[in-house]
């Protein structure tokens, strides 16, 4: 398909072909972008969350009580879970949340991810995304004729130094490298914003493959 192509100015800038295997797919399977994000957040989870058990408590180990005529339970330590003080019963321990995810579903999902913006329109391609000088204010006035507030903005191998500098200091936009695609920053911010270079290394990492 055809896209519009415009400068940081909002100009237009002539067109793209992009390749509809990968931003045409018309039905979009939100189990699969369900899949992918989980995926990729249980990896970011630290798992250092621990509780002590009973084996781990600094509680004398002594039998308290006499084994008959108490009429209670028979209890051997006061390390035990039902003692305020005891161990933990079956508390987190530290372990990798992280799980496995096919290849081929992961680059599906990304697929369904880039297909979701064209379809709703909140797509934009720029032919370059570079500055002069790192100044916040020049981008913020370029995002605003372009319409952009909260956004992704991929480039291509590299980012320009200028223009990430200019982009960290405005809040809800995040720049990333092609290689930093990832369908969790595709779903989490409004707009989408490709580079011509960004289009070109996304061809070459999606559409040889099958899905």
């Amino acid at each position: 398909m055809k896209f519009e192509v415009k400068t940081l100015a909002a100009k237009a800038a002539g067109a793209v072909e992009l390749d509809d295997a990968v931003f045409g797919i018309a039905e979009v399977r939100s189990d699969l972008l369900q899949r992918a994000v989980r995926w990729q957040l249980a990896a970011r989870q630290q798992g250092t969350h621990k509780t002590k058990g009973r084996s781990e408590i600094a509680r004398t180990k002594k039998k308290f009580g006499a084994q008959k005529g108490g009429g209670g339970a028979r209890h051997g330590a006061r390390s035990a879970p039902i003692f305020v003080g005891g161990g933990r019963a079956h508390g987190p321990r530290v372990r990798s949340h992280a799980h496995d995810l096919p290849k081929k579903v992961r680059a599906l999902a990304l697929r369904h991810a880039l297909s979701s913006k064209i379809g709703s329109q909140n797509l934009i391609i720029l032919d370059d995304a570079a500055m002069k000088d790192p100044k916040t204010k020049e981008l913020r006035t370029s995002f605003e004729s372009l319409g952009v507030s909260n956004a992704l903005i991929i480039d291509g191998e590299t980012v320009n130094e200028n223009f990430a500098k200019a982009a960290r200091n405005l809040p809800c936009v995040d720049v990333l490298p092609a290689q930093g695609l990832n369908v969790y920053d595709v779903l989490r911010r409004d707009t989408l914003v490709l580079t011509k270079a960004a289009v070109e290394k996304i061809h070459e990492r999606l559409s040889a493959k099958e899905a």
